[in-house]
């Protein structure tokens, strides 16, 4: 009974969190503005005022658990796509178009990368380790030549976060067509000569599972 008990209030705490962090969420997406109040945000997610305090610290603390929430959906989103994908170049490649055509499917995190800037993106959570991971395994295995891997996973966060900025403000009509042009920049950028990088930028994307 005590088991139980303590199972329906951890379970209580854990989507009282979750609403907090959804709220956050929507915020982020429609405005990226983090000066909400903390009655506002209670009252977005319905739940009591002096909840917050019983998870979070601050409103930072909040905003930075909706961005790392978003970023982990998006990362695990192009995961179940990229399984299978060994070549770490063609993952670079898949992930950036990949974005692109998330844009449309994930509208809220996407709105959420673009309004959080290259700081959060690269703060070690979401795509960021997954990139880090690629690179270094093109690097390792002679695929990639790079001089400073910190400077190339930089250019890589930053350079999608450029893509989808086009999306936002609706100032690139194919989004498919500017996601391949980036993807082959970059892999050339990375060491991969201008006809290679081209031939996997254009490789048909996995399917969906």
């Amino acid at each position: 009974m005590q088991v139980s008990r303590r199972n329906r209030y951890e379970r209580r705490r854990a989507e009282t969190r979750q609403a907090l962090v959804r709220a956050a969420r929507q915020i982020l997406a429609e405005s990226g503005d983090t000066n909400a109040s903390i009655h506002a945000i209670a009252e977005r997610a319905d739940v009591g005022f002096g909840s917050f305090y019983n998870h979070f610290t601050g409103k930072p603390d909040l905003f930075d658990a909706a961005v790392a929430d978003a970023l982990e959906e998006y990362a695990r989103a192009v995961d179940e796509r990229l399984r299978g994908v060994g070549d770490p170049a063609e993952r670079i490649a898949c992930g950036i178009r990949l974005s692109a055509r998330m844009a449309g499917s994930y509208p809220e995190i996407m709105r959420i990368l673009c309004h959080s800037g290259i700081g959060r993106i690269c703060a070690g959570r979401g795509p960021d380790p997954r990139a880090k991971r690629d690179l270094e395994q093109g690097i390792a295995s002679g695929r990639f030549s790079v001089a400073d891997p910190v400077v190339a996973l930089t250019a890589l966060n930053g350079s999608l976060l450029a893509l989808l900025e086009l999306w936002l403000n609706q100032s690139h009509a194919d989004s498919d067509r500017a996601a391949g042009t980036m993807a082959e920049m970059l892999l050339h950028m990375l060491g991969l000569s201008r006809d290679e990088a081209r031939d996997v930028a254009r490789r048909s994307l996995p399917a969906e599972a």
